[in-house]
């Protein structure tokens, strides 16, 4: 018999997002119980690897404004934004910063006290709100922190969410394992939030923690819920080789270089006016022509990469605001960057699309909502701008937290509960996977879809290269089976959890893969070398992926646009 866990709301995920969201419902509603799960200690959730910023137009009077903040936002997109929804989000995005500001958060300050700002690439405004480069690791320590203040809620630390329950198209809770006893519970609620984040660990080479695994999206994409703009991952242009780590934005923000195997500041060729603070999708597209032009270095495993160079700086300035970078260097690569540059690549660093939600963060299905990374509200389009996910999240994390309160609070009557999809999730978990799954090594098969998305998928495309790639996940799922456990132990088990998260990650990365080769246009991030041009007359538009049982079927919806009409982007 699965145990049944009642509450009011259930938040999955427990980063900015779901952090930001339980804080909101739990003040809204005091007499609402908030269930926050996360399979990890929540300080562990991966929001606290975001070092550069928060972006936000806290000063009018300098000269910036929510207008100038959302065209940023916009041209960044490249015009795939929904301008409504980015409207609504930056004017929201300086409330989160004080509202952070007022629960202890430790922001770097100008020499009059007020909060600093930093640039970041494609903003035309220094808005990126910072605390040195550990802004994440503050900034969830002071929503952690926060949260412990309200007695309605509950964290389940070290909990594998597996489903979704939706009947009539109605949320009705969520599944999910408990990984200390291995025993599988069910979390029955009046409202749901998924803040599980983003699916960067599809890719070998990435900026992302291990468990950045897109559960969130495979779990919503299985009770029907489109995904939406699979096709656009951001890469990150310096990701520390051979490891992956992020070395933040904050090192060009400060004034940092790239440079070829020449000594060449090459940004002047790509974006003379921005340099290293154009977009990222333009500083990574630069970085990866001059290496296979054969002006990078020659790096390990086939990692070639350029230099960041920032010993122009001075120990003085990166001991006080680049603290962090000089450690990873200094401990990943055995660099000190006061005297030597960094090896950098772009890395597998966000994704814009997630699921389909509305301006407010609404799924299809009435009563959960999505908020941070796993949501796709359109604010991205087709590439981010750096500093804008972290505010994304908070605002996100307010809005649906909100909503969930009320939502909730008005819900008196919960309902019939769908006992047969618990037991339907049950068989499924345990019968054809825990105890009588099949397949090949699933470790094997995850590294070899890493290994096939960041050779057919990365910085640049072709139909070809991911027509093969689909061919590749295509094979890897039949191999995979139902997903081989060799570890039958109950408690602590992470093969279990290993093999779930592929599970998901194999469908997740099809959604991707599916969507890249229908999109036959260069937009963003999303940049195919047998269609180098943006299609605005057949492609300003979203793709939605509905999971059918031969693969994702795509639809497609009209971009919003109130003020700003799509132009060529230039930097």
């Amino acid at each position: 018999m699965v145990d049944k866990i009642s509450t009011d709301i259930v938040i999955v995920g427990s980063g900015l997002a779901g952090l930001r969201a339980a804080i909101e419902a739990a003040g809204r509603g005091p007499n609402l119980q908030i269930a926050v799960l996360s399979k990890v200690h929540a300080m562990r959730s991966h929001s606290v690897a975001y070092a550069g910023g928060t972006a936000a137009a806290l000063y009018p009077e300098e000269g910036d404004s929510f207008e100038l903040h959302a065209f940023d936002t916009i041209k960044g997109s490249d015009y795939l934004a929904d301008q409504d929804t980015v409207e609504l989000f930056v004017k929201l995005a300086p409330r989160e910063i004080l509202r952070l500001e007022h629960w202890g958060m430790p922001w770097s300050r100008k020499p009059d006290g007020r909060i600093d700002q930093r640039p970041f690439g494609g903003h035309s405004f220094d808005r990126a709100c910072y605390a040195a480069d550990k802004t994440g690791l503050h900034a969830m320590q002071t929503l952690y922190n926060t949260c412990l203040k309200y007695d309605n809620i509950t964290f389940y630390h070290e909990w594998f969410a597996t489903s979704i329950l939706v009947e009539d198209g109605e949320f009705k809770g969520f599944t999910a394992i408990e990984i200390k006893s291995g025993e599988l519970h069910v979390f029955k609620a009046k409202a749901g939030i998924l803040a599980t984040g983003g699916a960067g660990r599809l890719y070998s080479f990435t900026t992302y923690g291990h468990s950045a695994t897109a559960e969130g999206m495979a779990m919503a994409y299985r009770v029907g819920i489109p995904l939406k703009d699979m096709e656009f991952i951001q890469f990150h242009p310096t990701g520390l080789v051979p490891s992956g780590i992020l070395i933040s934005e904050a090192a060009r923000g400060e004034g940092g270089y790239l440079r070829n195997k020449h000594g060449e500041r090459f940004m002047s060729r790509y974006a003379p006016e921005k340099m290293e603070l154009a977009p990222r999708d333009i500083v990574s597209r630069a970085m990866m022509k001059e290496i296979m032009e054969g002006r990078g270095f020659e790096g390990p495993d086939g990692l070639d990469y350029v230099h960041l160079d920032l010993t122009h700086l001075g120990e003085k300035v990166i001991d006080e605001k680049l603290t962090e970078i000089k450690m990873i260097a200094m401990k990943f690569a055995g660099i000190n960057p006061v005297n030597e540059p960094i090896p950098v690549r772009p890395a597998a660093h966000y994704t814009m699309g997630g699921v389909h939600v509305d301006i407010y963060g609404q799924t299809p299905v009435r009563g959960l909502w999505a908020a941070g990374e796993v949501n796709c509200s359109s604010v991205h389009g087709a590439n981010r701008l750096g500093c804008n996910s972290s505010i994304d999240c908070l605002v996100y994390g307010f809005l649906t937290g909100k909503q969930a309160a009320e939502y909730a609070s008005k819900k008196n009557n919960p309902g019939s509960f769908p006992t047969q999809l618990v037991v339907s999730e049950e068989k499924r978990v345990f019968d054809q996977i825990f105890h009588g799954g099949y397949g090949e090594d699933p470790y094997l098969i995850k590294r070899e879809l890493q290994n096939t998305m960041s050779e057919k998928a990365y910085v640049f495309r072709d139909g070809k290269g991911l027509e093969e790639g689909l061919r590749k996940i295509r094979e890897l799922r039949k191999r995979f089976g139902t997903g081989k456990v060799n570890d039958k132990s109950k408690e602590y088990n992470q093969n279990f959890i290993n093999v779930l998260e592929l599970d998901g990650m194999l469908e997740v990365a099809e959604v991707v893969v599916v969507s890249a080769i229908a999109r036959t246009e260069s937009r963003g991030a999303h940049y195919r070398l047998d269609y180098p041009k943006r299609d605005d007359v057949n492609w300003l538009k979203h793709t939605l992926a509905y999971r059918t049982p031969e693969g994702p079927r795509l639809e497609y919806i009209p971009v919003r646009i109130t003020k700003w009409m799509p132009t060529e982007r230039k930097y």
